[in-house]
């Protein structure tokens, strides 16, 4: 039995492949970099982060992407031993006319290297491509159209794609104008049984989220709409642990089994906050009269799902705590648009990660953070920190963090009479607040402390130890689930992240050292 989400806490708008008897899921890292993050199974139950495919500066650059924009709805293929990796980088969410460009990168193994991006057209996003029965390749994407009073989701395009020009040629075409649901975008291709299958997003990527499937026997359609559409959806049933659910891809099994990946997303209860962002589900289906439906029957998404007739493989648990022993970050930490390569090190003094002050946590260019997702309901991490802060501008320290606009942040720096103290600093959707006051924390003159975080659904509280064994609180509980989609006024998908922060806005960049980073999920089952 399948328990959903089958990437529980992980980024949304799935895209599935099969090669042999390994499956490979992608997903949407949005503002957060390396970018397009790949995940392993053997069966599709048990699945493990095996890196993410962007992951030099050169493929890509986010300075100044705003919140929740960059890399959205990546399509994953394979085809003629090759690999094929689309993406969009969202560079605009409140424009009239978004700025989508949409590129390809190739690979000859999973793991990579992969290629320098492809540009391929910036007519919309969610961009997807189909290796047809004849050879040919169809670069297949939603269109966007920014003229007043119209439909800003036009349709879905198609256009060929040259795999030796590396470029689309032909001129694109409308194959689709989607349902009475609206909002039609992430489209795959499908081709079964002499029909082409559409696979696509509707109603929008919130609550009223659904998937719409339609067929056709020519690939320049018409395509016909499934007879009981949308074939999931979660939409008026608030019962239903998991909400949002649209933006789906298929794979077929070495069995003959399909299986739907989607997102989805699991508010707090009582809310409509989803402190783990998107998260990507599973559903098992079944082929009726060359139509597709949930193997459970209905169009609601189901939280236990029959595994498939294959071999159950688990993979090894990732460890808990990160001692920065090795020349690289461990694969589940990511930093925000950039790369940073030069204000991070893990040479300068081994055993350590060193951060170099940049930006404040405001910012949408030269941040320092590095964090990895939250993915329990119930979380702890903490840190040892080494920091000599010589103005109040100085600051390093363990942040809870969604977005510029939102985050919690408890941090080391300086006061002029004080010395070292500790501070803890709110943003409420761009309202800066200081849950301590006027005051601080003072330590006296160390120069190292132990900072912990613990999330229990709704609530947050900040501790703090001079040595390690003794936790005193920083500050009362916190608003955990403002660090959540569906708050403020800003569009949202990728939940809370947790992680360290150096800031030096005298331009000193000034360095602060980490000795370790635990993170623990105490939720006692993978269910809400």
């Amino acid at each position: 039995m399948i328990i959903n989400p089958i990437l529980k806490g992980f980024n949304p708008d799935p895209s599935i492949l099969r090669v042999g008897d390994d499956y490979y899921i992608a997903t949407s890292t949005f503002e957060w970099f390396p970018g397009v993050q790949i995940h392993h199974s053997k069966d599709l139950t048990n699945w493990r982060l095996v890196g993410q495919a962007l992951d030099r500066s050169t493929q890509l650059d986010m300075r100044g992407i705003p919140n929740s924009g960059g890399v959205w709805a990546p399509c994953l293929t394979h085809h003629d031993h090759k690999y094929y990796l689309l993406y969009t980088i969202v560079r605009e969410l409140n424009s009239v006319t978004k700025d989508t460009p949409n590129y390809l990168v190739t690979a000859e193994s999973i793991h990579g290297p992969w290629s320098e991006p492809v540009y391929l057209n910036s007519t919309g996003f969610d961009p997807s491509l189909f290796h047809a029965p004849d050879g040919r390749k169809w670069l297949v994407n939603m269109v966007w159209d920014h003229r007043p009073e119209h439909n800003p989701f036009y349709g879905i395009e198609m256009t060929e794609y040259s795999v030796s020009q590396k470029c689309l040629v032909g001129e694109p075409q409308i194959i689709f104008k989607g349902t009475e649901l609206g909002c039609t975008e992430g489209p795959h291709l499908y081709f079964r049984n002499g029909y082409y299958y559409l696979l696509t997003a509707e109603g929008g990527t919130g609550y009223e989220h659904a998937v719409t499937l339609a067929r056709s026997r020519s690939l320049n359609g018409p395509y016909e709409v499934h007879p009981d559409n949308p074939i999931l959806t979660s939409w008026g049933d608030e019962s239903l642990a998991l909400q949002k659910t649209g933006h789906a891809d298929l794979v077929e099994t070495q069995n003959g089994e399909w299986y739907m990946v989607h997102l989805a997303a699991r508010p707090l209860p009582g809310t409509n906050r989803c402190v783990l962002g998107r998260e990507t589900a599973i559903q098992k289906m079944i082929w009726r009269e060359d139509w597709l439906y949930l193997k459970a029957g209905g169009n609601r998404s189901q939280l236990r799902v029959e595994s498939p007739d294959l071999v159950e493989t688990d993979w090894e648990m990732p460890a808990t705590r990160d001692n920065f022993e090795d020349q690289k970050l461990g694969v589940h930490f990511q930093t925000p648009r950039e790369s940073l390569e030069s204000s991070i090190s893990l040479s300068e003094r081994p055993g350590y990660l060193r951060l170099f002050g940049r930006d404040s946590l405001e910012s949408k260019f030269n941040q320092t953070l590095v964090a990895r997702r939250q993915q329990a309901f119930q979380v702890e991490a903490s840190t040892l920190l080494e920091f000599e802060p010589r103005s109040f501008q100085q600051m390093a320290g363990l942040v809870c963090y969604y977005s510029t606009r939102l985050f919690h942040y408890l941090y080391l720096s300086r006061d002029e009479d004080l010395g070292p103290c500790l501070y803890v600093q709110s943003n409420n959707d761009g309202k800066i607040s200081y849950p301590l006051g006027a005051k601080c924390l003072a330590l006296g003159e160390t120069k190292s402390v132990y900072l912990k975080v613990m999330i229990d659904r709704s609530e947050l509280t900040f501790y703090y130890s001079l040595d390690g064994q003794k936790w005193l609180v920083v500050s009362e509980k916190l608003d955990a689930s403002i660090l959540s989609d569906d708050y403020g006024k800003e569009w949202g998908f990728t939940g809370c992240f947790i992680g360290l922060a150096c800031q030096d806005l005298t331009g000193k960049r000034i360095k602060a050292d980490f000795s370790y980073f635990e993170y623990l999920e105490l939720d006692e089952s993978r269910e809400m």
